[in-house]
């Protein structure tokens, strides 16, 4: 299946792997780039540049095909050493960088001198056009549904997508309740060439986190996410638990008084705890609406082919048949 998201990154499957922090390791990057699609290793879950290059050169053994870094840009008062990072990515001669968060703007002029190809996470059509217009070589549209921070606008992707068809030149791919044939079949008939999964890819047998993670996504329906920190704009879909619970509690009986010191304890440093240790009610973990759709954790080759051969086959037969009638 070729569109201009599999010939921009040089993969055989227009499946994106995003980052995700404590998740987007060597071992589910190779993974998915050894089954076709792009994988991506989350930089700042390496606490340095030098862990990075590490953490890089890990995968390089893995796999000889393209994998990619994300690279999330963060407003914080203590900036991470993001030239050390940037360094990291060019001297590794990697040709795919994920950006999420902040502008990344003024990072642009050195990934296109080293030839990167950049994408960048967006939850609205002016995010998207404003990336366009930077420079970015393609964006990853995340709908209302997405695990992690689906903006503030609230519009799912059954508008989001052909809204951002209808306004974007450079490809973009869909990024928010793909989980199988069916999402990436209606993605790219929304005017999408691909799709970015996340919460899909932690539960498979390469994804390097506990059992009880993965276990938790294939129990959890779609009901089971909670939307936290949206009085402080900075909203979060996680899977619900104990924590989580309390912290939206803290946030109902606080109104406009709430200030990020009083969730501190639900959300700061929990996802080592979490997804290394399974410590399942430590705190607020992004996870996508999509754990609906997720009923088993198969390995990432399997689950790629299952997609690919469900979209192929829906595309072909049920699709075709109606065009035919």
């Amino acid at each position: 299946m070729k569109t201009r998201i599999t010939e921009l990154f040089g993969i055989q499957h227009p499946i994106i792997q995003g980052g995700m922090h404590y998740v987007g390791f060597a071992e589910l990057a190779a993974a998915v780039s050894n089954a076709g699609g792009l994988g991506i290793i989350t930089g700042l879950t390496q606490r340095t540049p030098e862990l990075l290059a590490n953490e890089i050169r890990r995968c390089k053994e893995l796999t000889s095909q393209p994998f990619g870094v994300n690279l999330t840009f963060l407003p914080t008062v203590t900036s991470p050493d993001y030239p050390g990072y940037i360094r990291a990515i060019l001297d590794a001669g990697i040709k795919a960088v994920e950006t999420a968060g902040n502008n990344p703007q003024k990072w642009l002029p050195a990934l296109h001198e080293a030839g990167v190809k950049v994408i960048h996470k967006c939850t609205s059509v002016r995010h998207a056009l404003k990336a366009q217009a930077i420079g970015c070589d393609a964006v990853s549209v995340d709908g209302f549904e997405c695990g992690g921070h689906p903006g503030e606008d609230d519009v799912p992707n059954f508008i989001l997508l052909p809204r951002a068809a209808d306004e974007l030149k450079i490809p973009f791919v869909a990024s928010g309740g793909m989980a199988d044939g069916r999402s990436l079949v209606a993605a790219l008939a929304l005017g999408a060439e691909g799709m970015n999964m996340g919460t899909r890819f932690i539960a498979t047998q390469e994804a390097p986190v506990h059992e009880n993670v993965k276990a938790a996504i294939v129990a959890a329906s779609e009901l089971d996410t909670r939307l936290v920190m949206r009085p402080l704009r900075n909203t979060e879909r996680v899977l619900t638990n104990a924590a989580v619970e309390r912290l939206l509690e803290k946030e109902k009986s606080l109104g406009a008084a709430l200030k990020f010191e009083h969730i501190l304890d639900e959300v700061a440093g929990v996802y080592p705890r979490i997804m290394k240790e399974g410590a399942m009610d430590a705190g607020a973990w992004s996870c996508g609406m999509v754990a609906g759709l997720i009923k088993d954790v198969p390995t990432v080759k399997a689950l790629i082919d299952r997609i690919m051969a469900e979209a192929e086959s829906l595309i072909h037969q049920r699709l075709a048949r109606f065009a035919a009638a």
